[in-house]
């Protein structure tokens, strides 16, 4: 079984800590699906922030 990859954990859970300041334990306990979907979230209301189109960390 092929797991996620580390360095890709580590992103999503900074990102989210960064910008909701949520809890480590509690961003490692959300599904790998529900922190993609976080972190999409806060790149969108990023973008809207700033008025720019802006990818989110998922996609590079």
């Amino acid at each position: 079984m092929i797991g996620y990859p580390l360095d890709r954990i580590y992103e999503e859970v900074a990102f989210i800590a960064y910008h909701f300041h949520w809890q480590h334990e509690d961003i490692m306990n959300m599904e790998h699906r529900e922190r993609q979907r976080w972190c999409e979230e806060i790149s969108k209301i990023n973008s809207k922030i700033s008025g720019e189109e802006k990818k989110s960390i998922l996609e590079g």
